[in-house]
């Protein structure tokens, strides 16, 4: 029984150690530190890299790698990772721990006089000042009160023997700087807490909630990738055309979305955005009506960036703007196929639709509409040196097997160096920059006869008879009558045309120069086949530029004005450019019908008061430690055989030496002079 007793209380005393080395470690300085030092540098990531933006932004910005690593770390969502709301909660425990340990000494410290010092113990201090004095000591002791209470000590006396103290303490609001610093880190990191919504990341990690990543209707997402109307904390956006409405956010989450619903519902009536000269947006607003069942009436409220809509928690703001559906009337240029003829459609931005190109399916996305595109004139001087080149769109084409790739279309042509191109960009991936092809516009103003010259040259039986005139005009000019030759020479022609469509000119030189090597041409008619082959590959061309130009009577280049001319080689150039553009199609924007959206970033916080409180906290607790001194003051009287009293005065300030001792200094003074004062007083009425 006594070795089982035993056994008990050694049990209990390690238990009681080990609570005990706990509870130190929890509410030890260093850790809180660390925890703070972590907290801070998380606070500056999430406050340098955006957050809870859609992963493929992320993707494009920092690689396939490093995307990787960020979202393992979970810097996509600072606030909201597990990491980081676990630290939070452990430095609420910490720093609780810390307040429950050294709060009740602080408070007894704030109470506690210290009136059992020592005559011995006062001389030690740097600060003391003595006197021997002829009053008594009940009068001395009530000089050294007043004294104590101008001076903003309160002060307690007792009597040691004979001799008595008054022990004075200020400043001990000081000791309430401590607890309030700490308790505002609880109170801010709780208020964290449950800013992080806590429920969301619950139901994320135990997989109740679904991450959708298809672009689809509202009304077609499952309730699984939902959240129903609750009071927990949120931060998501919304675009909302132009007299549209919604009930609902869409929260940005891992590589999709899940969708908030709302208590009320936005009715967009208008939005308006203003530039500057440099076509940068200078304001932009919107009017909004909110709805709710408990509204009597509804609520109207501009939005401005910076002037949120608050309601019942909720804030609404003004964050950003785009494309809200704009009609678009678009013309089809048919790149590829038999049939090139042009047709016509209408199209919707961010809408997609079925577009057949000679019999094969593509899925044409449109993703967005600019109505002003303004850009910086060459060799400006200025950043206000700038031009509107008018509006453009962006689309994509998606084939049947899910390949897409993304084009930029300006609707005008564009001035680049003196000559008017109408612009489409493409690129096979957002990663890419745009590659701009160039297609030179008529004297109308439009790419009409260009996209007629490259139909002709695109169908066989046009370039047939084309090169066909070609030979003859060039074996005209050589003096060569047989005519036997002239569909050999117009196969050649037709050869050098189709290199020429998919690759340049130079290449076409390379490739002819390439072919007579293998002929083994011999080297004094080399330069005549050459000039002769060139010749005959430009009347081609000539002659299908002469169809495209509705057969305009002009016999050779040099016939045109300069103008002509230039658009000739352009036209060229334009060719050879074709084959990388890489498109069954090219769209050319007719008309348009501007519909804008407003996009409205809503958030619900409800820790932020308990935040609010927290910094609050801080602040009083802040000035408390730094502003406020904590001091002591005793003063010691011993009265003296033959009458009188021996008084010391002595006291401490650790925070703030140097100006502690001139306000003692001048404590003492005024001590002195009101002795001196009673002293004087007592020999008149004496005298």
């Amino acid at each position: 029984m006594n070795t089982t007793a035993q056994d008990q209380s050694v049990a209990r005393r390690r238990s009681k150690g080990t609570a005990a080395v706990l509870v130190q470690f929890l509410g030890s300085m260093n850790l809180a530190i660390t925890l703070l030092v972590v907290v801070c540098i998380a606070s500056v990531i999430g406050t340098v890299l955006q957050q809870n933006q859609p992963y493929p932004d992320y993707l494009l910005k920092f690689g396939p790698y490093w995307f990787q690593v960020f979202e393992q770390l979970g810097l996509y969502d600072v606030y909201s990772a597990g990491w980081y709301l676990f630290i939070l909660a452990f430095l609420v425990v910490s720093t609780s721990v810390c307040l429950t340990r050294n709060s009740p000494g602080m408070l007894r410290e704030m109470n506690k006089f210290r009136e059992h010092q020592q005559e011995r113990s006062l001389r030690a201090f740097s600060n003391r000042r003595e006197w021997t004095s002829a009053l008594q000591m009940a009068e001395v002791e009530q000089l050294a009160a007043r004294t104590f209470q101008r001076h903003g000590y309160r002060y307690r006396g007792k009597n040691h023997g004979e001799a008595r103290l008054l022990a004075g303490m200020a400043g001990r609001s000081n000791r309430l700087g401590y607890i309030f610093t700490h308790l505002s880190i609880v109170v801010i990191c709780v208020g964290g807490l449950i800013d992080g919504n806590l429920l969301l990341k619950f139901r994320e990690w135990t997989g109740d909630l679904v991450v959708e990543t298809r672009n689809i209707p509202v009304s077609q997402i499952d309730t699984s990738s939902r959240l129903p109307v609750t009071r927990a904390a949120f931060r998501g956006n919304v675009n909302i055309p132009e007299g549209r409405s919604a009930g609902v956010v869409f929260l940005n989450l891992k590589d999709g979305y899940v969708v908030q619903d709302l208590p009320f519902r936005l009715h967009v009536e208008e939005f308006r955005v203003e530039h500057y000269d440099t076509g940068e947006p200078s304001s932009f607003e919107s009017d909004v009506v909110l709805t709710a069942p408990e509204l009597d009436e509804p609520i109207h409220q501009t939005i401005r960036v910076n002037h949120p809509l608050i309601y019942d928690g909720y804030a609404i703001y003004q964050a950003s703007f785009g494309d809200g559906g704009s009609q678009l009337a678009l013309t089809a240029w048919p790149l590829t196929g038999e049939d090139r003829r042009p047709f016509e459609l209408d199209g919707e931005v961010l809408q997609s639709q079925p577009l057949e190109i000679n019999g094969r399916e593509y899925q044409l996305e449109l993703e967005d509409f600019q109505p002003m595109n303004v850009r910086p004139i060459p060799e400006a001087v200025t950043r206000r040196d700038v031009r509107n080149v008018g509006p453009s769109f962006t689309y994509r084409l998606r084939s049947p097997t899910g390949e897409a790739r993304e084009y930029e279309n300006y609707m005008l042509p564009v001035e680049v160096e003196g000559r008017q191109f109408f612009l489409s960009g493409v690129r096979g991936s957002p990663a890419d920059d745009f590659r701009y092809l160039h297609l030179p516009a008529d004297e109308r103003g439009r790419p009409d006869t260009f996209m007629r010259f490259y139909t002709l040259l695109s169908n066989p039986d046009e370039l047939r008879a084309a090169s066909e005139r070609g030979a003859q005009q060039t074996m005209s000019d050589f003096g060569l009558e047989d005519s036997q030759l002239v569909p050999q020479v117009a196969q050649t022609a037709r050869e050098l045309v189709r290199r020429l469509m998919e690759e340049d000119f130079p290449s076409v030189m390379a490739y002819l120069e390439a072919s007579m090597d293998e002929r083994q041409v011999p080297s004094e008619r080399r330069e005549v086949l050459m000039t002769f082959s060139r010749l005959t590959l430009e009347r081609t061309l000539w002659e299908a530029y002469q169809e495209a130009r509705d057969g305009t009577d002009v016999r050779t280049v040099s016939d045109l004005d300069e103008q002509g001319q230039q658009f000739f080689r352009d036209a060229l150039a334009a060719l050879s450019a074709m084959d990388q553009y890489a498109a069954p199609v090219f769209l050319q924007l007719r008309d348009f019908q501007h519909r804008q959206s407003t996009g409205l970033m809503i958030a619900r916080a409800p820790g932020q008061n308990i935040v609010y409180l927290g910094f609050a906290l801080l602040t009083i607790g802040i000035f408390l430690m730094f502003y406020v001194s904590h001091r002591r003051a005793w003063c010691w009287m011993r009265p003296l055989a033959g009458g009188g009293c021996q008084v010391l005065v002595a006291g401490a300030n650790t925070r703030d030496p140097i100006g502690f001792q001139r306000r003692f200094q001048a404590m003492t003074d005024e001590l002195d002079a009101r002795l001196k004062a009673a002293e004087e007083s007592a020999r008149r009425k004496q005298d």
